[in-house]
């Protein structure tokens, strides 16, 4: 076995690997790109980008992700179901050993890495992939460390990231070929049989919401800026929402773009990148991500590219709607490098309706803010996740991140309920979808009346303004908003059929209360009243 790279004392044998090829040792991205393009992984673009396809995975695979049902997790509010499938220990054991078994006489890829930017809650990783490519990915997204922790590096967790190996389901126990499944009590991960890098971020992100929990902070599925006062804002949302769009502002620092925790003493950054969807990617409308996107060392999953010019179409769906730009938060101009700052003072909760009711902006009581919290009503786009159709489909993810989440919501809602009494944080429904009507009929929200309404919130332009309940969702809606037109604001009167907006908001109002049902018994009469009722 040969060794390359800054390798660390801490070997791969602990983890039970033998017998290996080449061991690529904490690679700097340009010698990742060298091993990606000599592998035929992917392709140099114009700008410096690596450009890579992901084959039949584009999206994640939620039916095929596991929880490693150990003894460690009785009695632990564990959300059992479709999203946390259990997997018997034994099963997990086997898998683990067969990917050994997979591994040996091949090369793979070692990134000793960090997750949390907070030094209380800071869990040291490590990714081992046969993916040069992958590799780099795991560079840009987690919290990269100085050269000289790299040989006392220690992982609390480790991710086995093989794709190209294929599990068995009669054998195995899965659902199919592919697995990602998680061992809370060997602090394992193994991903195997999709090449869909975004599966290696969102696992270590379920570890987060596990053990971040479990130490009273609250993990999120949000972005993070911090204004040049020090207040700090918080974007929850689903993919295709516009979480990193809407936190990557000109004004206003970038603490993160998707995960995050909160502490006793404030904010921090989970990552140490961020993972932008591109597709329809505009300069003008995003310049900072238009930048990030074109910089040697960003890793661009399935985005087309002009074979002779090499010069990228962002406009081109042909692999998926979901292509997406992984790349260092440092790549952000105005980024918060630290990735800590205080307690935030608004909370917006994106959604994007594709119903077409749902009003642009709304201030929410205490009592909504956790009702759409838990709801976490929005649109699936195409390509996020596999087997979803070229139109959005209304869904509900609980906390704007069920796939990611081992412990049941209310766990997540009553730290965000305690929080934000605590520090008297205003929080915001902002439609990010479709207005004058439905998917196919109405239009989307126009990016910059969105920017306008979050400026606005943040630079407290809504006090003196005058709100009013609307009459089908209750919520309560400014009358005016610097930049955007009046009638905007006012759903209904976006629509030419008022009866049509009546019939199709009576509809998701429907769906809401089927939903919130799981809820109703877990959570106070107030919060349950909250939300919209059909009368």
């Amino acid at each position: 076995m040969q060794n390359k790279g800054l390798s660390s004392r801490w070997g791969l044998e602990n983890h039970g690997l033998h017998h290996l090829r080449t061991v690529f040792w904490n690679l700097v991205p340009s010698a990742l790109v060298e091993q990606a393009v000599l592998r035929q992984e992917g392709e140099l673009v114009s700008g410096g980008a690596l450009v890579v396809n992901t084959g039949k995975f584009t999206g994640r695979s939620p039916s095929d992700k596991y929880l490693s049902n150990t003894r460690s997790l009785e009695g632990q509010m564990i959300w059992w179901g479709k999203i946390n499938q259990p997997l018997a220990p034994e099963r997990f054991h086997q898998l683990y050993m067969k990917i050994r078994a997979y591994l040996q006489g091949r090369d793979v890829f070692v990134q000793d890495m960090a997750v949390g930017a907070h030094p209380n809650y800071a869990f040291p990783i490590r990714v081992i992939s046969e993916k040069a490519w992958a590799s780099l990915f795991a560079y840009n997204l987690f919290r990269r460390l100085p050269p000289e922790q790299l040989s006392r590096h220690v992982p609390q967790y480790t991710i086995l990231h093989c794709p190209d190996f294929e599990a068995l389901s009669e054998e195995d126990g899965t659902r199919s070929g592919t697995v990602i499944a998680i061992d809370f009590e060997r602090r394992l991960i193994l991903i195997a049989g999709t090449s869909y890098a975004g599966e290696i971020k969102k696992s270590m992100f379920s570890v987060m919401n596990y053990e971040l929990p479990r130490r009273g902070v609250l993990s999120m599925h949000c972005s993070a800026n911090v204004g040049p006062e020090g207040d700090v804002a918080l974007f929850f949302g689903l993919s295709g929402t516009g979480k990193t769009t809407l936190s990557s502002d000109p004004e206003r620092a970038l603490i993160g773009d998707d995960e995050h925790g909160w502490a006793e003493d404030g904010i921090f950054n989970i990552e140490g990148g961020c993972y932008a969807k591109t597709i329809h990617l505009n300069a003008n409308l995003e310049p900072l991500i238009w930048a990030a996107v074109h910089r040697f060392g960003t890793v661009l999953e399935n985005v087309v590219y002009h074979p002779e010019t090499r010069s990228l179409d962002f406009d081109d769906d042909r692999f998926t709607e979901n292509t997406r730009a992984a790349y260092p938060l440092e790549f952000i101009p105005n980024c918060h490098i630290e990735g800590f700052a205080g307690h935030p003072r608004h909370i917006f909760l994106l959604t994007a309706d594709a119903f077409g009711v749902m009003p642009p902006i709304a201030r929410l009581t205490p009592e909504q803010s956790l009702y759409y919290f838990l709801s976490g009503y929005t649109s699936k786009l195409a390509g996020t996740e596999k087997g979803l159709g070229s139109e959005p489909q209304a869904t509900f993810s609980a906390c704007f991140g069920a796939p990611f989440l081992p412990l049941h919501p209310e766990v997540y809602a009553g730290l965000l309920g305690k929080k934000i009494q605590e520090h008297q944080v205003n929080v915001w429904l902002v439609n990010t979808g479709w207005t004058g009507g439905p998917y196919g009929i109405g239009r989307r929200m126009r990016l910059p009346y969105t920017r306008a309404m979050i400026r606005a919130a943040l630079k407290n332009q809504f006090e003196g303004v005058r709100f009013y309940q609307d009459e089908s969702f209750h919520l309560w809606i400014p009358e005016s908003c610097p930049g955007v037109p009046s009638e905007v604001l006012n759903p209904q009167q976006t629509w030419e059929n008022q009866e049509s907006y009546r019939r199709q908001a009576a509809m998701l109002i429907e769906q809401f209360e089927a939903n919130f049902r799981q809820f109703s018994l877990g959570v106070p009469e107030g919060i349950a009243m909250a939300g919209p009722h059909n009368r």
